[in-house]
Formats: C-alpha cells, structure tokens, sequence
C-alpha cells in the first residue's frame, strides 16, 4: 500500500489533536506536520508538498479558502469545519470530501476509504509545472470551484483577472496570465495569442 503524506490545518489545538488520534491506528499515512494559521499553512505545503490536507475553514487572519487560491496546485482537500451552511453548499460537488465536527470514528474512516484509492494512484510530479491531474482552487462571489487542469479549455486575459473555461463555467482569478504560462507544459497549453492559452486537448482546429 502507498504511504500517503498529510498535514493538519486549523487554529484549534483540541480539534488537530482529535485528528491525529484518528489518525494513528492508519499506518498507511504519514503526518508531516500540523499548522495553525494560513501562513504557516502554505509554507508547509511548499516545503513538504503532501498527498492530502486537512483543512478547517474558520481560522483567524486568512480562512482556508485564502490558503487554497494562494496555491498554484492544489493536493487533496478534505474539509473538517463545524459549519454546515456555505462550506458543504459550494464544496458539495467540488472537495474530495468534508468532515463535520466533532468527527466520529466511522464518519472519518468513510471519508479515508473513499480518499486512499485515489491517491495511492496518483503521481506525484517534482517538476515546477502543473501536470493534467493538477488541481487549481477558483473562487468566484460565493461560488468555489476545485478544478482539475485537464478540464480547462481555455484561460483568457479579461483586465487584470484571467477568465478560466471549462464546461459552461468561466469564472475569474487573480492571476495574470504570464504567471499561469510559467506553470503550463507548452506541449499542452498553446498562447494562441496575447489574450489566451488553449489546452490542445480540447480542440481538433
């Protein structure tokens, strides 16, 4: 079975001890390292680069959606947040998974079943590009977003934002779209022009 790395994101020292306890009888996961704010949050994740978070919302400063849009790539997210209202209806359809607290035992050991197939067949890349499996965090008003790269058609200049395409969505970012070329593999993703990048993978002409 493939070790599958993780970290702990959230303010309240009980509630990330309650998780490693959770933790500890599966032995198939590693815990790199725990964090208590957004800021120590993303250091982490540069510097150790995990398989999977999991991430309280409410955190005070930055929450965990700002942790999410400041990442280039996203890892796994599960959700674990004593909030029930805007979490779960903007993630339902777009998180791996979301745990309320408290956390019982066998919620927690649903929501592991459900996240260790996927990641045990999903490779990890140590190149500074984002590959078709990279996921990208979009958060536009109320509505979120966890987007695959592979899904994307096209990413369009619209004034100091970058329009992202994909299905009937077309959101924005706070991205130029110079920073998001630096992350593409050219052999993919085409700058047809000033104002867009195209995935090849969606287009014959």
């Amino acid at each position: 079975m493939k070790t599958i790395t993780a970290i702990i994101v959230g303010d309240s020292r009980l509630a990330r001890n309650e998780l490693k306890e959770l933790l500890k009888p599966r032995q198939h996961i590693q815990l790199l390292g725990e964090s208590e704010n957004v800021e120590q949050a993303f250091q982490l994740i540069i510097e150790m680069k995990p398989d999977l978070i999991f991430l309280d919302i409410n955190m005070p400063e930055k929450n965990g959606f700002e942790l999410l849009e400041m990442l280039d790539d996203v890892p796994i997210v599960i959700f674990t947040t004593a909030y029930d209202e805007y979490a779960i209806k903007s993630f339902e359809y777009n998180a791996f998974d979301y745990l309320l607290k408290p956390i019982s035992k066998e919620r927690f050991a649903k929501a592991i079943e459900k996240v260790t197939p996927h990641l045990e067949g999903k490779a990890k890349s140590n190149s500074h590009q984002l590959t078709p499996e990279s996921q990208l965090f979009i958060k536009d008003g109320d509505n979120c977003w966890i987007v695959k790269l592979s899904e994307i058609s096209i990413f369009e200049v619209d004034g100091n934002y970058t329009k992202v395409f994909w299905g009937n969505n077309k959101p924005m970012i706070y991205k130029s779209l110079n920073q998001i070329a630096e992350k593409l593999d050219e052999s993919k993703y085409f700058r047809a022009n000033r104002q867009q990048i195209i995935n090849l993978d969606h287009f014959k002409e």
